[in-house]
């Protein structure tokens, strides 16, 4: 130790040391973590793949947004595909399952109220898709299995050919190349709303 240097003295400069660059790293990686990073990120992603970036938004010939082709929406009256059921009632911030253990008596009633609903709709067994909730309940897709079972209902009260809806169903049904087919319900009734024989108040 220095001649005449006091111990608390060498003690506070030594904790400087160790502060000073401690200090320095925190406000570098927050400026680089919290702020170059998402700016590069955001910017990239504007760039590169400005539709996904801004929330996948699905838009009406007259330029309206009409949702997005990540969430699933609630879609009433038989001239409509209908989705999936949600326990959360399509809500985005109450999103998920109800965790109903299969001998949960609230789990029959819900599925027994969903299957009088589409009870019209065919003579077909009901797709299991249109009975059960998805994990979030918000996804938008549906098996084309599923949305095929309700085009004699959509077809009926659109007054069309049950062909002319099957090939829209098939013009609308994305092959992923992991996974099933699948056809978003959203973009499917869009595209059913573009047809001439659309009801006046068929309103999406």
């Amino acid at each position: 130790m220095p001649v005449g240097v006091q111990p608390h003295l060498i003690e506070d400069v030594q904790m400087s040391n160790v502060l000073r660059p401690a200090l320095s790293l925190i406000v570098l990686m927050s400026l680089i973590t919290g702020v170059a990073y998402p700016l590069v990120v955001t910017g990239v992603a504007q760039v590169a793949f400005p539709a996904q970036a801004n929330g996948s938004l699905v838009y009406d010939a007259s330029g309206k947004v009409r949702g997005s082709a990540l969430i699933a929406q609630s879609f009433t009256g038989d001239e409509w595909f209908q989705s999936r059921p949600s326990a959360g009632a399509f809500a985005t911030v109450a999103s998920g399952a109800s965790n109903f253990a299969p001998s949960n008596p609230a789990l029959a009633t819900r599925v027994k109220e969903d299957a009088a609903k589409l009870a019209n709709a065919s003579q077909e067994p009901i797709p299991m898709a249109l009975l059960t909730t998805s994990g979030s309940g918000l996804d938008p897709h549906l098996s084309p299995e599923a949305v095929a079972w309700q085009a004699g209902r959509v077809a009926a009260a659109r007054q069309l050919p049950l062909d002319k809806v099957q090939a829209l169903i098939d013009a609308n049904t994305q092959r992923p190349l992991i996974g099933p087919p699948v056809v978003n319900v959203l973009a499917l009734n869009m595209s059913l709303n573009q047809l001439p024989s659309a009801p006046r108040n068929a309103q999406l």
